[in-house]
């Protein structure tokens, strides 16, 4: 069977997307945040791609974004030394939380009451949005900036990864470190996937894999180049990775087998990131696009339409051809 990767472009942005987060899946469906360093953090249709909104407000790049679960509040970080919070209805700026350098990461409780921050200033910061006159609860003890910082655990504990070339686990409550990773390089990106508890780490070629608990390794595998983001799939039988080749790579998570490579993107792929239901990834790129791939290709979802040309099928022929449903593949 022949199939072929159609990729959605999603086009917009005038500089390098380097951050991308999905909303959980809501009655509305599911949505996409995208960071850029234009400073203009643009909301998306999951599924889709098609664009939604622009959040107005940044005065510098913006380096982290996210959406809580339920779609209805984003959060972004920026080089203007502000984290901002935002009505993800409306497009308003709800609260902007100065800070003392570059901030480059964001992060919702499940609940959606407090944001967690990290960025250049080394400090990792705790705002209780429903008292936003509060000074924040502060974390210290990284050497160098701070790449991402996530809740885990059920919000009890943070992980945190470091220009210091390590990843660290603090207890919320104590603010003590309670276990830490150390590598022989700066860590390029962190996921934290709940269910089950897995801590997906890249570092040079290296996509690690580790128990969120007690940082017990689980496995690592090599890519075929240097990687900048990964993500493991909801079910965890695979997991895609994206770098310095402008590649996207697809891996069997059990066998750590490649599946597939594809090239579509026309610079560094920066973050990927599955969406909550699994049926497709996105990638975000110094080409300043992102892009949606199929998880299963040739299936009809979204605005993929899977069609059998009539000119080409005939009683042997098994060959499915996976079209978008729009002659024009830009979102």
């Amino acid at each position: 069977m022949a199939m072929r990767q159609t990729p959605l472009t999603c086009s917009g942005h005038t500089r390098p997307v380097v951050d991308l987060a999905f909303s959980g899946i809501t009655p509305y469906g599911y949505f996409l945040i995208s960071a850029c360093k234009d400073g203009k953090p643009m909301l998306r249709q999951g599924d889709t791609g098609d664009w939604i909104g622009t959040f107005l407000g940044h005065k510098g790049a913006v380096w982290g974004a996210t959406l809580n679960n339920e779609a209805t509040k984003a959060a972004t970080a920026a080089a203007d030394f502000t984290a901002k919070v935002w009505d993800a209805v409306t497009g308003d700026e709800v609260l902007t939380l100065a800070h003392k350098h570059i901030v480059k990461s964001v992060n919702f409780t499940q609940d959606s009451s407090c944001l967690l921050t990290g960025g250049n200033d080394k400090i990792i910061r705790i705002y209780d949005l429903n008292k936003p006159e509060a000074e924040p609860q502060e974390i210290t003890g990284h050497t160098s900036a701070i790449k991402k910082a996530l809740w885990c655990n059920n919000d009890t504990q943070i992980l945190s990864a470091a220009d210091d070339k390590t990843v660290r686990l603090w207890d919320r409550n104590s603010t003590e470190v309670v276990k830490q990773l150390s590598f022989d390089m700066s860590v390029s990106s962190m996921e934290y996937i709940p269910d089950g508890e897995v801590l997906v780490i890249t570092y040079g070629k290296t996509i690690a894999f580790y128990n969120a608990l007690s940082l017990d390794m689980i496995k690592t595998v090599d890519a075929p180049a240097s990687i900048h983001s990964a993500s493991l799939h909801p079910d965890k039988d695979f997991f895609v990775a994206g770098g310095d080749d402008f590649k996207l790579y697809k891996f069997d998570y059990g066998t750590k087998e490649e599946l597939e490579s594809y090239k579509g993107h026309f610079g560094p792929v920066h973050c990927v990131r599955f969406s909550p239901d699994g049926e497709l990834y996105a990638s975000g790129s110094e080409d300043g696009t992102l892009r949606l791939w199929q998880t299963a290709v040739g299936k009809t979802y979204g605005l993929w339409k899977c069609v059998l040309p009539e000119e080409l099928v005939s009683e042997n022929s098994d060959t499915i051809y996976c079209t978008p449903a729009a002659p024009e593949i830009k979102a």
